[in-house]
């Protein structure tokens, strides 16, 4: 939970040690927030857009394969100045290599000099943090954030987007600093590229019955449900359910320009059926357990695998979907490779990840008889359409479940 400084303004918050901040917000400036109420555990609720950036160089160029994805920051084609083949808008490959040695690249042009200070150390460039800056030596390095409104100009800017292009703008309600058990109620990095990778396969949503697990503030649910039939949007905890049929409704015209519907539902992971109790917020109905089991041919998740004993419950729910879905089924699964330095090992690992990569391969060794599941990594090539950074440590995965035959 967030505490304010004891003498500080109220617009310099002060994280504690305990909480947990997503890095999609964590350089986003003060005077930007757009507080809009606090939720019913006492924690400030924030407004973000986040701009879809439709274009035609974004569906064409896939970007440099598997490397630091940088922000498409414009709509403009890319100059042969800055950008080279195969490289986004905006994405910072182009260009920026520097040798250690002076003299020439294997394509016969001249590298840079290496530039030491007056010890003998390696002095670094850095290109200019902001776009302001009148005489930047470099490409441009603006910092990473979605566009926080400010409270005096939410009603001006949403206006002008609404009478120009709603369909590119996605309101998120959500925390800026939670402790662990609700980081949920944060905005993710991996929910952004599993939301990118939606629109990219396009052949693969259209049309379809979706569900996805721990979707938290329903980010990538609501991309979904531009060419789903239906998707079921699940999580556990009334107050974040409820966060996120809010965000359902404050992006309702995109799921209708597509015909598709989203449903908010609980689902606990921990639990082998699913809540039916009519007194329940959030429960399911017999028809809409009934059309899960029928129709449902795409499982997501996103940035759920940051403890143990929970990943290994999200396998076990994708497996028991698995075998009570009438039809094959394919999911789609993000995760962040994060790096800790632990004092047990005296060393930087990352185990919660190395657990998740255990119980891929353990499902995909699994054999019962009715089903085998084959799992692949998906190379993040495809195009970025949402402002953040595609960080190398950002992978997807996809799990198909095929019948024994």
């Amino acid at each position: 939970m967030v505490q304010l400084a004891p003498a500080a303004a109220m617009d310099e918050v002060t994280f504690r040690s305990d909480t947990v901040l997503s890095d999609v917000h964590l350089y986003t400036p003060n005077h930007r927030h757009l507080m809009v109420r606090l939720n019913s555990v006492g924690q400030p609720v924030f407004l973000s857009q986040f701009k879809l950036l439709w274009s035609q160089d974004s569906w064409t160029d896939s970007g440099a394969k598997g490397g630091d994805h940088r922000d498409i920051h414009t709509k403009e084609p890319p100059s042969a100045e800055t950008s080279g083949t195969g490289s986004p808008p905006g994405s910072g490959h182009g260009n920026e290599g520097f040798s250690l040695q002076a003299g020439a690249d294997t394509t016969g042009q001249e590298v840079a000099e290496a530039q030491l200070d007056e010890d003998g150390d390696l002095d670094v460039v850095r290109r200019p943090r902001a776009a302001s800056d009148s005489s930047p030596a470099g490409p441009l390095r603006d910092k990473v954030h979605p566009m926080i409104l400010a409270q005096e100009e939410d009603d001006d800017i949403v206006g002008e987007e609404a009478q120009g292009s709603p369909h590119d703008i996605i309101r998120i309600e959500h925390t800026m600093a939670t402790p662990l058990e609700d980081v949920g109620k944060q905005v993710w990095r991996g929910a952004l590229l599993l939301a990118d990778y939606i629109l990219f396969r396009q052949d693969l949503f259209r049309g379809c019955t979706a569900l996805e697990l721990g979707a938290g503030t329903g980010f990538a649910s609501i991309i979904a449900a531009t060419m789903a039939r239906t998707v079921y949007c699940t999580d556990v905890g009334a107050d974040l359910l409820a966060m996120c049929q809010r965000n359902i409704a404050l992006n309702s015209h995109l799921a209708a320009a597509g015909g598709g519907v989203v449903k908010v539902k609980e689902l606990d992971w921990l639990k082998d059926d699913l809540c039916t109790d009519p007194e329940v917020p959030f429960s399911w109905s017999q028809e809409e357990i009934s059309d899960l089991y029928d129709h449902t041919t795409i499982l997501l998740a996103a940035e759920v695998f940051y403890d143990d004993d929970l990943t290994d419950a999200v396998f076990k729910t994708l497996s028991r979907l698995a075998h009570r879905l009438k039809n094959a089924c394919t999911a789609i699964l993000s995760v962040e490779k994060r790096l800790n330095f632990t004092l047990r090992h005296l060393d930087v690992t990352c185990e919660a990840y190395d657990h998740f990569r255990s119980c891929l391969r353990a499902l995909e060794q699994l054999r019962d008889g009715n089903l085998h599941f084959v799992v692949e990594p998906v190379e993040a090539s495809f195009p970025q359409l949402l402002v953040y950074e595609r960080i190398r440590q950002l992978e997807l995965w996809k799990i198909v479940a095929e019948p024994v035959t």
